[in-house]
Parts: structure tokens; C-alpha cells; sequence
């Protein structure tokens, strides 16, 4: 079932700004003055990515915010399922992707990537007490997963599981308190939020792996080499001073931050295939 949430459309702004942003949302060269770029996101997925009171914000959102400042441009964000987005990356509907997307090679033959902007682990919660702990144990079992996540595709390496898929984070949620799925695939950060929201359901994670070698990052279309290099600019300057370090703590109030992303760190660069 289709969350109300991801069919609402909100619009957000970073003001007027001076600077002009060339070829954004395509490779013809064009340009102009403060150019607004549509931006794909999601609105269930706290902290990284959600919409409140209307707004999308997250860090992942907060962050694009900041660097539409630096780099002059505006942002209008727009709530989509995640199972189209990279397409419409990639086919020019949205100028950016925003939505804690991992950079893993079968991805990068669709969109281009910015550098990393965070890592995180992938977890399975499930009902407390299921002593789910290891990936052998759900074989067999029921794991939900939003549709074309990298939870989808992790979910699909574990020998026996039954995958099934949804498009947004809050059906899944629902199917794991009902007891229709053993398991919800989930990032870990977006875990921890909906346990904290939800005291009073027994849930705990499960199995839990890191994926630091596929940092979280925006997606551009392929051959927007423009909009990429001002993507990266920005988020380099953030790293250097320190309001990456600032927006992760602000969202994420327990998970740390990797060395690579705090003040003046080296960065998480990513490459794509023929840049």
C-alpha cells in the first residue's frame, strides 16, 4: 500500500542567491542565475530523509540546503518512491537524487555520484526476543524491503529468505508490527528512528553489517559533469568547516561519524565508470 506521505509534493527554497549554476539538469551547456533544480527524495525515512510539517528536511536534505547556498542554486524537493528514482535521475525528471543512496557499481551504470556524504550499516530489525542475530538464521523467514534499496539487494543474498517488497519504509513498518514479515531491512540510523518513535512495540535489530565501501551520496544524471563538480565543491566545503560534522550530530544523535567526514577530513571520494 502506497504511504499518503510519499505522494506529497512540498516545495522548499534556499532563497535567492547570486551565483549562476551552468548545465544543471542537463549536458547542453545551458545555464542561468540562481537555477532551481529538482530534487527526488523520500518523506519516511527519518533521520536522513523525511518530510515535517509540510517540509522535507533530514540530514541528507539539510545538507543539499547548504550546499544550494554555496554553490548558487535553489532546491525544490519533491517525494517519490525510491524503486523509479535513479531512473528519473537519470532521465532528467529530477535533477538530483537525495535519499541516503548508496554508491554500488550496478547503480553507477544508471546515474553519476558525488563524493560520499555518509556511511552507515545495514540492520535487520525484528520482534524482540527472535534472537535473529546472524544471516543464516532467517533462512526461511519473511524480510521486507523498500523495492530497489540496496536492502532489497541485500536482503536477496540471504540463502532462503523470502523478500518482500514495498515502496516506502512506512508499509514495512507496519507489516513487522502486525507479525506478517520476521524481519525489516532497513539502514540503521532509519531503524533506531522508528524504534525510538515506537516505544511501546518490542522490537530490537537483528543481524547487522556495515557498508562502508558504498558512502551515501546524491545521483546526477551522466554527463552532467557541471552539476557534479559543484555538488562535490560543496560538499567538500562543508567537510572543511565542519558543517557536516555539525548537521550529522544534529540528526543523528547516536551513530558516530566516520574521521573521513569530520572538520578538515580527507572526504569519502567516489569514482564513476568513464569520468
Amino acid at each position: 500500500m502506497r504511504s499518503t506521505l510519499s505522494r506529497i509534493a512540498a516545495v522548499v527554497t534556499t532563497g535567492a542567491l547570486a551565483l549562476s549554476l551552468a548545465a544543471c539538469g542537463s549536458s547542453s551547456g545551458e545555464s542561468g542565475a540562481g537555477k532551481t533544480l529538482r530534487v527526488g527524495t523520500l518523506s519516511d525515512g527519518p533521520p536522513s530523509i523525511y518530510l515535517q510539517n509540510g517540509v522535507f528536511t533530514g540530514y541528507d536534505n539539510e545538507l543539499l540546503r547548504d550546499i544550494a547556498k554555496r554553490e548558487g542554486f535553489q532546491v525544490e524537493f519533491v517525494g517519490t518512491e525510491f524503486a523509479g528514482l535513479l531512473a528519473s535521475v537519470a532521465n532528467g525528471k529530477f535533477d538530483v537524487g537525495s535519499s541516503t543512496i548508496s554508491t554500488t557499481d550496478a547503480r553507477k551504470k544508471t546515474v553519476a555520484f558525488t563524493n560520499g556524504y555518509d556511511v552507515g550499516y545495514t540492520t535487520i530489525v525484528t520482534k524482540k526476543d527472535a534472537n535473529l542475530k546472524d544471516a543464516a538464521a532467517f533462512a526461511g523467514k519473511r524480510l521486507g524491503v523498500v523495492q530497489a534499496s540496496v536492502q532489497d539487494e541485500f536482503a536477496g543474498k540471504i540463502a532462503g529468505a523470502s523478500v518482500v517488497r514495498f515502496p516506502d519504509y512506512n508499509a514495512g513498518f507496519a507489516q513487522l508490527k502486525n507479525g506478517t514479515l520476521d524481519g525489516w531491512v532497513v539502514p540503521k540510523d532509519i531503524g533506531q528512528q522508528y524504534l525510538d518513535q515506537n516505544p511501546a512495540v518490542p522490537l530490537e535489530f537483528g543481524f547487522t553489517q556495515p557498508n562502508k565501501d558504498t558512502p551515501s551520496a546524491f545521483a546526477v544524471a551522466k554527463g552532467n559533469k557541471e552539476l557534479l563538480a559543484k555538488l562535490n565543491d560543496g560538499i567538500a566545503k562543508a567537510i572543511a568547516d565542519g558543517t557536516v560534522a555539525r548537521l550529522h550530530a544534529q540528526f543523528f544523535k547516536q551513530a558516530p561519524l566516520t574521521p573521513e567526514l569530520e572538520q578538515g577530513g580527507a572526504g569519502l571520494p567516489v569514482t564513476n565508470p568513464g569520468a
